[in-house]
């Protein structure tokens, strides 16, 4: 942890924030008020803990000084009934201690549930959870979707303004009401982790932490269902690669050139752990998708990842959910299993799929098989097009290094 003030400061609101705006939402039931009264306690801490002093425990004056804060501007507007209400809630916590991480962890989850609520649509549900739970900008949310950024600030405020005014519960659901809504949930919180393991910055790594954190303790609220536990050990797998997976220039680093040293042994343990949980109670898509991120994190070396399994485990996933993306990683797991014309003919199959035009993982696919079949010249094809599909600095230093192993160049 840094030493100068405001950045020790800085890094506290990077990891802490979404704890505390969690815990005044849930009992003021306002996103919105949550947010601002969490921001008014940073910037009072700015001011504050580089002259005074940094208090004993941080977390905690943050919470308390926000929750201050959202009853001082409760009491100052037009008093009505409903704010009252959420005045005597915001009181009723005074002689509590809200940095107690039980409850922490509880309100995530709280929060988690009210932002995927049926109630908002799905692009509503995402964006809102990357910015309460995740803790990206408005302006980060609307480059993700490729939106504009007014029109993503708009659908943030309307999605705020529902959950305050449908007076949407920021609580966990009743275990009655969980197993219908946990598919959103699942699928939003590796939304969140991917949001993060997309790139390579401090931030970025912070993202991935916070949705593991919230998988976390999702499991330890539903200790019986599988996908729970998959979840955890998918997200723990592909996070134990973290330290590896670009260079310093940004570059991505191959799984087959991977420093599997550097792995996180521990988050590979944890995940192995989870996974055992999970395949325990029973087989699911995620079940089977952890496995397979399980299969290539436990391999010590990548000539000896067990590629058949991979593809057995593939062909479970996909009598489950019969996508093109998972037919295109299919067809990849086959040509490394040495099964090279089983991956051009399911290659070929995909060719057509509406899906797989300008996807530069298709064509970077296809180049491997044709390279694999002594096909330079359409190797070389593809890797253009791979190229032509993709607007990352380190993506195409990375196809520009292909063809040149393929005595080509991107012209």
């Amino acid at each position: 942890m840094s030493t100068n003030p405001l950045e020790r400061v800085g890094d506290l609101f990077r990891t802490e924030s979404t704890r505390a705006i969690a815990a005044i939402a849930s009992r003021l039931g306002d996103v919105d008020r949550a947010q601002d009264a969490v921001a008014d306690a940073y910037a009072l801490a700015l001011e504050r803990w580089p002259r005074d002093g940094f208090p004993r425990d941080p977390a905690a004056w943050i919470v308390l000084t926000a929750r201050n804060r959202a009853i001082d501007r409760i009491r100052r507007e037009r008093v009505g009934t409903e704010k009252l209400d959420r005045l005597a809630r915001l009181d009723a916590t005074e002689s509590t201690d809200p940095s107690d991480e039980d409850d922490l962890g509880d309100d995530r989850l709280a929060l988690l549930f009210a932002c995927i609520h049926p109630a908002l649509d799905r692009d509503a549900q995402i964006a809102l959870t990357l910015r309460t739970l995740g803790g990206l900008t408005t302006d980060e949310i609307a480059d993700a979707f490729f939106v504009p950024r007014a029109t993503m600030a708009q659908r943030m405020v309307r999605a705020k303004n529902k959950i305050r005014d449908a007076r949407i519960p920021i609580r966990v659901p009743d275990r009655d009401a969980l197993g219908e809504r946990l598919l959103a949930v699942t699928t939003v919180l590796y939304l969140i982790f991917n949001a993060g393991y997309a790139g390579s910055r401090a931030a970025n790594f912070d993202l991935c932490n916070r949705a593991l954190e919230i998988a976390i303790l999702l499991a330890q609220l539903l200790p019986d269902d599988p996908d729970t536990h998959a979840l955890e050990a998918l997200m723990r797998f592909h996070h134990a690669r973290r330290a590896t997976r670009v260079d310093g220039d940004g570059t991505p680093i191959l799984l087959a050139e991977q420093d599997r040293t550097r792995w996180d042994a521990t988050e590979i343990r944890a995940g192995s752990l989870a996974l055992d949980r999970a395949r325990a109670l029973g087989s699911t898509s995620l079940v089977h998708e952890a496995t397979i991120a399980g299969l290539h994190a436990r391999a010590p070396s990548f000539a000896s990842t067990a590629w058949n399994a991979i593809v057995d485990e593939y062909d479970a996933l996909l009598a489950d959910y019969d996508a093109p993306v998972v037919r295109l990683n299919r067809s990849v797991a086959l040509a490394h299993a040495g099964r090279v014309d089983d991956a051009q003919f399911a290659l070929e199959r995909l060719a057509d799929d509406p899906t797989m035009r300008g996807n530069r993982y298709y064509f970077v696919a296809c180049a491997y098989v044709f390279r694999r079949r002594g096909r330079t010249a359409d190797a070389t094809r593809a890797y253009r097009a791979a190229l032509a599909a993709t607007e990352s600095p380190g993506d195409r230093r990375t196809l520009e290094r292909y063809l040149r192993e393929l005595g080509s160049t991107a012209d």
